[in-house]
Protein backbone atom coordinates (compact mmCIF):
# COMPACT_ATOMS: atom_id res chain seq x y z
CA UNK A 1 0.00 0.00 0.00
CA UNK A 2 1.30 3.33 -1.24
CA UNK A 3 2.60 5.40 1.72
CA UNK A 4 0.62 8.76 1.59
CA UNK A 5 2.69 12.64 2.28
CA UNK A 6 0.46 15.42 3.33
CA UNK A 7 1.37 18.89 1.28
CA UNK A 8 1.14 21.79 1.97
CA UNK A 9 1.14 24.38 -1.28
CA UNK A 10 2.59 27.99 -0.58
CA UNK A 11 1.98 30.21 -3.44
CA UNK A 12 -0.89 30.53 -5.88
CA UNK A 13 0.60 31.47 -8.91
CA UNK A 14 2.46 28.19 -10.54
CA UNK A 15 1.29 25.93 -7.72
CA UNK A 16 -2.17 25.28 -10.13
CA UNK A 17 0.91 23.24 -11.90
CA UNK A 18 1.79 21.28 -8.82
CA UNK A 19 -2.01 21.14 -8.19
CA UNK A 20 -2.74 19.19 -11.28
CA UNK A 21 0.00 16.39 -10.80
CA UNK A 22 -1.03 16.18 -7.20
CA UNK A 23 -4.25 15.24 -8.31
CA UNK A 24 -2.57 13.07 -10.55
CA UNK A 25 -1.23 10.85 -7.58
CA UNK A 26 -4.13 10.43 -4.64
CA UNK A 27 -2.57 7.61 -3.98
CA UNK A 28 0.79 9.69 -2.97
CA UNK A 29 0.11 12.88 -1.99
CA UNK A 30 -2.65 14.79 -0.18
CA UNK A 31 -3.43 18.81 -0.10
CA UNK A 32 -5.19 19.40 3.06
CA UNK A 33 -4.38 23.17 3.19
CA UNK A 34 -2.97 25.87 0.43
CA UNK A 35 -1.47 29.16 1.63
CA UNK A 36 -0.96 32.36 -0.20
CA UNK A 37 -1.13 36.17 0.16
CA UNK A 38 -3.15 36.74 -2.15
CA UNK A 39 -7.06 35.68 -0.98
CA UNK A 40 -8.50 35.47 -4.25
CA UNK A 41 -6.09 33.20 -6.16
CA UNK A 42 -5.92 31.36 -2.98
CA UNK A 43 -9.54 30.92 -2.18
CA UNK A 44 -10.56 30.25 -5.96
CA UNK A 45 -7.17 27.41 -6.49
CA UNK A 46 -8.75 26.38 -2.65
CA UNK A 47 -12.12 25.37 -4.34
CA UNK A 48 -11.41 24.55 -7.56
CA UNK A 49 -8.82 22.00 -6.54
CA UNK A 50 -11.20 20.76 -3.35
CA UNK A 51 -8.53 21.94 -0.67
CA UNK A 52 -9.97 22.29 2.82
CA UNK A 53 -8.13 24.78 3.87
CA UNK A 54 -6.68 28.26 3.24
CA UNK A 55 -3.96 30.23 5.37
CA UNK A 56 -1.94 33.83 4.99
CA UNK A 57 0.04 31.97 8.10
CA UNK A 58 3.13 30.44 6.52
CA UNK A 59 4.58 30.00 10.12
CA UNK A 60 1.30 28.13 11.50
CA UNK A 61 2.44 25.24 8.90
CA UNK A 62 5.29 24.26 10.16
CA UNK A 63 4.25 23.80 13.40
CA UNK A 64 1.68 21.10 12.13
CA UNK A 65 2.12 17.77 12.48
CA UNK A 66 -0.42 16.56 9.62
CA UNK A 67 2.02 18.60 7.25
CA UNK A 68 4.91 16.15 5.51
CA UNK A 69 6.02 18.46 3.09
CA UNK A 70 6.14 22.15 2.35
CA UNK A 71 5.65 22.86 -1.61
CA UNK A 72 7.12 26.62 -2.38
CA UNK A 73 5.43 28.13 -5.28
CA UNK A 74 6.37 32.05 -4.49
CA UNK A 75 8.60 34.24 -6.05
CA UNK A 76 11.98 33.49 -6.07
CA UNK A 77 13.36 36.37 -3.15
CA UNK A 78 11.53 34.01 -0.58
CA UNK A 79 13.18 31.03 -1.76
CA UNK A 80 15.99 30.35 0.58
CA UNK A 81 14.70 31.51 4.01
CA UNK A 82 11.56 29.78 3.48
CA UNK A 83 13.23 26.48 2.28
CA UNK A 84 15.61 27.05 5.80
CA UNK A 85 12.67 27.61 8.15
CA UNK A 86 10.54 24.68 6.41
CA UNK A 87 13.67 22.09 6.77
CA UNK A 88 14.42 22.55 10.04
CA UNK A 89 11.25 22.67 11.09
CA UNK A 90 11.01 18.58 10.35
CA UNK A 91 9.44 19.42 6.94
CA UNK A 92 10.67 17.81 3.25
CA UNK A 93 10.63 20.51 0.66
CA UNK A 94 9.54 21.24 -2.82
CA UNK A 95 11.04 24.27 -4.14
CA UNK A 96 10.33 26.16 -7.61
CA UNK A 97 12.52 27.16 -10.02
CA UNK A 98 15.34 29.44 -9.57
CA UNK A 99 16.00 28.06 -6.27
CA UNK A 100 18.35 30.69 -5.07
CA UNK A 101 19.82 33.99 -5.72
CA UNK A 102 23.21 32.50 -4.80
CA UNK A 103 25.95 29.74 -5.21
CA UNK A 104 26.66 30.37 -1.58
CA UNK A 105 22.93 29.85 -0.81
CA UNK A 106 23.26 26.50 -2.73
CA UNK A 107 26.04 25.47 -0.36
CA UNK A 108 24.90 26.61 2.83
CA UNK A 109 21.29 24.80 2.16
CA UNK A 110 23.73 21.48 1.09
CA UNK A 111 24.65 21.55 5.10
CA UNK A 112 20.93 23.09 6.36
CA UNK A 113 19.60 20.29 4.47
CA UNK A 114 21.50 17.58 5.89
CA UNK A 115 21.65 18.51 9.40
CA UNK A 116 17.85 18.50 9.21
CA UNK A 117 17.33 15.41 8.46
CA UNK A 118 14.94 16.13 5.50
CA UNK A 119 15.07 16.35 1.60
CA UNK A 120 14.98 19.49 -0.69
CA UNK A 121 13.94 18.77 -3.94
CA UNK A 122 14.24 21.62 -6.57
CA UNK A 123 11.61 21.79 -9.66
CA UNK A 124 13.02 20.92 -13.38
CA UNK A 125 10.21 18.93 -14.41
CA UNK A 126 11.48 19.40 -18.27
CA UNK A 127 13.75 16.34 -17.60
CA UNK A 128 10.84 13.72 -17.33
CA UNK A 129 9.79 14.73 -20.63
CA UNK A 130 9.60 11.85 -24.22
CA UNK A 131 11.90 13.24 -26.20
CA UNK A 132 14.90 14.02 -23.34
CA UNK A 133 14.35 10.20 -22.16
CA UNK A 134 14.41 8.90 -25.61
CA UNK A 135 17.86 10.59 -25.91
CA UNK A 136 19.06 9.28 -22.75
CA UNK A 137 18.51 5.97 -23.70
CA UNK A 138 19.89 6.17 -27.48
CA UNK A 139 23.38 7.43 -25.90
CA UNK A 140 22.65 4.86 -22.82
CA UNK A 141 23.00 2.34 -25.64
CA UNK A 142 26.11 3.50 -27.21
CA UNK A 143 24.49 5.20 -30.56
CA UNK A 144 25.00 8.95 -30.84
CA UNK A 145 28.59 9.03 -30.00
CA UNK A 146 30.63 12.08 -29.88
CA UNK A 147 28.93 14.90 -28.68
CA UNK A 148 29.73 18.03 -31.22
CA UNK A 149 27.35 20.99 -30.75
CA UNK A 150 23.80 21.54 -29.11
CA UNK A 151 22.06 24.91 -29.90
CA UNK A 152 19.09 25.85 -27.39
CA UNK A 153 16.63 28.76 -28.21
CA UNK A 154 14.07 29.90 -25.61
CA UNK A 155 12.52 32.73 -27.55
CA UNK A 156 9.00 34.05 -26.11
CA UNK A 157 6.92 37.24 -25.83
CA UNK A 158 7.52 39.08 -22.12
CA UNK A 159 6.12 42.49 -22.67
CA UNK A 160 5.50 45.29 -20.24
CA UNK A 161 1.86 44.02 -19.27
CA UNK A 162 3.91 41.11 -17.56
CA UNK A 163 6.50 43.26 -15.71
CA UNK A 164 3.24 45.15 -14.05
CA UNK A 165 3.66 42.52 -11.51
CA UNK A 166 5.53 44.28 -8.55
CA UNK A 167 8.43 41.99 -8.27
CA UNK A 168 9.36 41.23 -11.26
CA UNK A 169 11.90 42.57 -13.63
CA UNK A 170 13.82 43.55 -10.44
CA UNK A 171 17.12 42.09 -9.44
CA UNK A 172 16.07 42.08 -5.29
CA UNK A 173 12.81 40.25 -5.90
CA UNK A 174 12.93 37.74 -9.37
CA UNK A 175 16.76 37.89 -8.68
CA UNK A 176 17.58 37.75 -12.06
CA UNK A 177 16.00 37.71 -16.13
CA UNK A 178 15.29 35.55 -18.22
CA UNK A 179 18.32 33.76 -18.22
CA UNK A 180 17.62 32.75 -14.72
CA UNK A 181 13.43 32.55 -14.61
CA UNK A 182 12.88 30.92 -18.08
CA UNK A 183 15.25 29.08 -20.28
CA UNK A 184 17.03 27.81 -17.22
CA UNK A 185 14.91 24.79 -17.80
CA UNK A 186 16.22 24.57 -21.50
CA UNK A 187 19.97 24.52 -19.95
CA UNK A 188 19.21 22.26 -17.16
CA UNK A 189 18.15 20.26 -19.98
CA UNK A 190 21.80 20.98 -21.57
CA UNK A 191 23.62 19.79 -18.27
CA UNK A 192 21.53 16.60 -18.47
CA UNK A 193 22.68 15.52 -21.33
CA UNK A 194 26.79 16.98 -21.55
CA UNK A 195 27.44 16.93 -17.71
CA UNK A 196 29.82 19.79 -16.93
CA UNK A 197 30.55 23.09 -18.52
CA UNK A 198 33.68 24.10 -18.89
CA UNK A 199 33.24 28.25 -20.43
CA UNK A 200 30.99 30.80 -20.84
CA UNK A 201 31.06 33.82 -22.91
CA UNK A 202 27.81 35.59 -22.75
CA UNK A 203 26.12 39.06 -23.46
CA UNK A 204 23.04 40.32 -23.57
CA UNK A 205 20.34 43.48 -21.34
CA UNK A 206 16.87 44.39 -21.21
CA UNK A 207 16.42 45.07 -24.92
CA UNK A 208 12.43 45.48 -25.14
CA UNK A 209 11.57 46.41 -21.46
CA UNK A 210 12.36 49.04 -19.28
CA UNK A 211 13.46 46.57 -16.44
CA UNK A 212 16.30 45.82 -14.29
CA UNK A 213 17.26 42.73 -15.38
CA UNK A 214 18.07 40.92 -19.48
CA UNK A 215 15.19 40.11 -21.67
CA UNK A 216 17.63 39.23 -24.17
CA UNK A 217 20.91 37.14 -23.91
CA UNK A 218 23.04 35.25 -26.13
CA UNK A 219 25.74 32.15 -25.33
CA UNK A 220 28.66 30.71 -26.42
CA UNK A 221 29.75 27.69 -24.06
CA UNK A 222 32.48 24.67 -24.32
CA UNK A 223 31.70 21.82 -22.46
CA UNK A 224 33.42 19.39 -20.19
CA UNK A 225 33.06 16.80 -22.72
CA UNK A 226 34.62 18.67 -25.19
CA UNK A 227 32.06 19.83 -27.12
CA UNK A 228 30.29 22.94 -27.80
CA UNK A 229 26.89 25.16 -27.40
CA UNK A 230 24.99 28.28 -28.14
CA UNK A 231 22.29 29.45 -26.02
CA UNK A 232 20.06 31.96 -27.09
CA UNK A 233 17.32 33.44 -25.32
CA UNK A 234 14.47 36.30 -26.01
CA UNK A 235 11.25 37.56 -24.45
CA UNK A 236 11.24 39.74 -27.44
CA UNK A 237 9.90 37.12 -29.80
CA UNK A 238 6.16 37.52 -31.42
CA UNK A 239 6.52 33.99 -32.04
CA UNK A 240 7.02 31.61 -29.06
CA UNK A 241 9.16 29.02 -30.31
CA UNK A 242 11.61 26.76 -27.80
CA UNK A 243 13.88 24.49 -29.59
CA UNK A 244 16.62 21.76 -28.57
CA UNK A 245 18.97 20.81 -30.79
CA UNK A 246 21.95 17.66 -29.73
CA UNK A 247 24.45 16.92 -32.81
CA UNK A 248 26.68 13.76 -32.41
CA UNK A 249 28.93 12.07 -34.73
CA UNK A 250 26.48 9.41 -35.43
CA UNK A 251 22.91 11.09 -34.33
CA UNK A 252 20.95 14.11 -34.39
CA UNK A 253 18.24 14.78 -32.13
CA UNK A 254 15.98 17.63 -32.37
CA UNK A 255 12.96 18.97 -29.86
CA UNK A 256 9.21 20.03 -31.36
CA UNK A 257 9.40 23.71 -30.87
CA UNK A 258 6.23 24.42 -28.72
CA UNK A 259 7.51 26.91 -26.57
CA UNK A 260 6.41 25.48 -23.04
CA UNK A 261 6.07 21.64 -24.44
CA UNK A 262 9.32 21.17 -26.03
CA UNK A 263 10.04 18.44 -23.95
CA UNK A 264 7.27 15.93 -24.99
CA UNK A 265 7.03 14.15 -28.29
CA UNK A 266 7.36 14.92 -31.15
CA UNK A 267 11.53 14.92 -31.12
CA UNK A 268 13.32 13.60 -34.20
CA UNK A 269 16.37 10.99 -34.15
CA UNK A 270 18.14 10.93 -37.67
CA UNK A 271 21.28 8.80 -37.94
CA UNK A 272 24.14 8.41 -40.36
CA UNK A 273 23.42 5.73 -42.36
CA UNK A 274 20.23 3.34 -43.05
CA UNK A 275 21.90 0.47 -40.46
CA UNK A 276 22.13 2.88 -37.83
CA UNK A 277 18.90 4.63 -37.96
CA UNK A 278 17.62 0.80 -38.18
CA UNK A 279 18.85 0.62 -34.77
CA UNK A 280 17.46 4.25 -33.26
CA UNK A 281 14.51 2.86 -35.01
CA UNK A 282 14.56 -0.24 -32.90
CA UNK A 283 15.41 1.24 -29.36
CA UNK A 284 12.84 4.22 -29.57
CA UNK A 285 10.33 1.44 -30.40
CA UNK A 286 10.72 -0.17 -26.90
CA UNK A 287 10.48 2.75 -25.11
CA UNK A 288 7.53 2.80 -22.93
CA UNK A 289 5.47 5.94 -22.58
CA UNK A 290 5.15 7.49 -19.23
CA UNK A 291 4.13 10.46 -17.05
CA UNK A 292 5.82 13.07 -17.33
CA UNK A 293 6.24 16.73 -16.00
CA UNK A 294 5.41 17.75 -12.84
CA UNK A 295 3.44 14.43 -12.39
CA UNK A 296 6.38 12.22 -13.17
CA UNK A 297 9.03 14.18 -10.92
CA UNK A 298 6.18 14.21 -7.96
CA UNK A 299 5.69 10.27 -8.29
CA UNK A 300 9.35 9.54 -8.36
CA UNK A 301 10.07 12.30 -5.53
CA UNK A 302 7.53 10.04 -3.77
CA UNK A 303 8.98 6.98 -4.21
CA UNK A 304 12.77 8.44 -3.34
CA UNK A 305 11.03 9.48 0.35
CA UNK A 306 9.91 5.90 0.49
CA UNK A 307 12.49 3.79 -0.22
CA UNK A 308 15.03 6.18 0.91
CA UNK A 309 17.48 7.75 -1.96
CA UNK A 310 18.01 10.92 -3.81
CA UNK A 311 15.18 12.54 -4.83
CA UNK A 312 14.76 12.91 -9.09
CA UNK A 313 16.16 16.41 -9.46
CA UNK A 314 18.64 16.85 -6.71
CA UNK A 315 20.22 20.28 -4.81
CA UNK A 316 23.48 19.33 -6.65
CA UNK A 317 21.57 19.85 -9.75
CA UNK A 318 20.15 22.93 -9.06
CA UNK A 319 23.44 24.20 -8.03
CA UNK A 320 24.86 23.34 -11.31
CA UNK A 321 21.92 25.57 -13.42
CA UNK A 322 22.81 28.79 -10.90
CA UNK A 323 26.74 28.27 -11.68
CA UNK A 324 25.63 28.59 -15.59
CA UNK A 325 23.71 31.87 -14.05
CA UNK A 326 26.27 32.79 -12.25
CA UNK A 327 29.12 32.70 -14.96
CA UNK A 328 26.83 34.47 -17.46
CA UNK A 329 26.28 37.30 -15.61
CA UNK A 330 30.14 37.84 -14.85
CA UNK A 331 31.12 36.89 -18.67
CA UNK A 332 28.44 39.95 -19.77
CA UNK A 333 29.28 42.07 -17.33
CA UNK A 334 33.59 41.45 -17.78
CA UNK A 335 33.22 41.22 -21.84
CA UNK A 336 35.86 38.19 -21.00
CA UNK A 337 34.60 33.98 -21.13
CA UNK A 338 34.81 32.91 -17.84
CA UNK A 339 35.61 29.38 -16.61
CA UNK A 340 34.15 26.37 -14.69
CA UNK A 341 33.39 25.45 -11.66
CA UNK A 342 33.08 28.19 -9.81
CA UNK A 343 33.92 28.24 -6.13
CA UNK A 344 33.37 30.56 -3.02
CA UNK A 345 36.50 32.52 -4.59
CA UNK A 346 34.72 34.02 -6.89
CA UNK A 347 33.24 38.03 -7.15
CA UNK A 348 29.59 36.28 -7.71
CA UNK A 349 29.74 33.39 -5.85
CA UNK A 350 27.52 35.44 -2.92
CA UNK A 351 25.61 37.23 -4.88
CA UNK A 352 24.83 37.92 -8.91
CA UNK A 353 23.24 41.07 -8.37
CA UNK A 354 24.31 44.57 -9.07
CA UNK A 355 26.67 45.73 -6.35
CA UNK A 356 24.54 48.39 -4.98
CA UNK A 357 21.69 46.30 -3.66
CA UNK A 358 20.82 45.83 -0.17
CA UNK A 359 21.41 42.52 1.31
CA UNK A 360 19.25 40.60 2.72
CA UNK A 361 20.10 38.69 6.76
CA UNK A 362 20.35 35.43 4.53
CA UNK A 363 23.29 36.71 2.00
CA UNK A 364 21.34 37.38 -0.72
CA UNK A 365 19.19 40.18 -1.67
CA UNK A 366 16.41 41.69 -0.27
CA UNK A 367 13.84 39.33 0.04
CA UNK A 368 10.27 40.14 -0.99
CA UNK A 369 8.33 39.01 1.34
CA UNK A 370 8.26 39.00 5.50
CA UNK A 371 9.88 36.26 6.80
CA UNK A 372 6.41 34.75 8.95
CA UNK A 373 4.28 35.18 5.26
CA UNK A 374 4.11 33.37 2.23
CA UNK A 375 4.21 35.04 -1.44
CA UNK A 376 1.95 33.71 -3.42
CA UNK A 377 3.25 34.20 -7.53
Amino acid sequence: MSTLFRVAVVGAGIAERHLDAFRWLPREFQVPVLCSLDDVRGQDLRSKYGINEFSTDFASLLERKDIDIIDLCTPPATHFELTRRALQAGKHVICEKPLFGSLDEADRMAGIMQASGRVLMPIFQYRFGAGLQKLKRLMAAGLAGQAYMTTIETHWWRGPAYYQVPWRGKWATELGGGLLGHAIHAHDMLSMIHGPIAEIYACGGALLNDIEVEDNMALALKMGNGSLATLSLSLASRKETSRLRFRFHDLTAESNTAPYTMHRDPWSFVAGSPEQQARVDEVLAAYQPAEDGYTRQFQLFHQSLVQGHEPPVTLADARISLELVTAAYHAQRTGCAVALPIGNEHPLYKSWAPANLPRSPSGGTAAAAAPNTASST
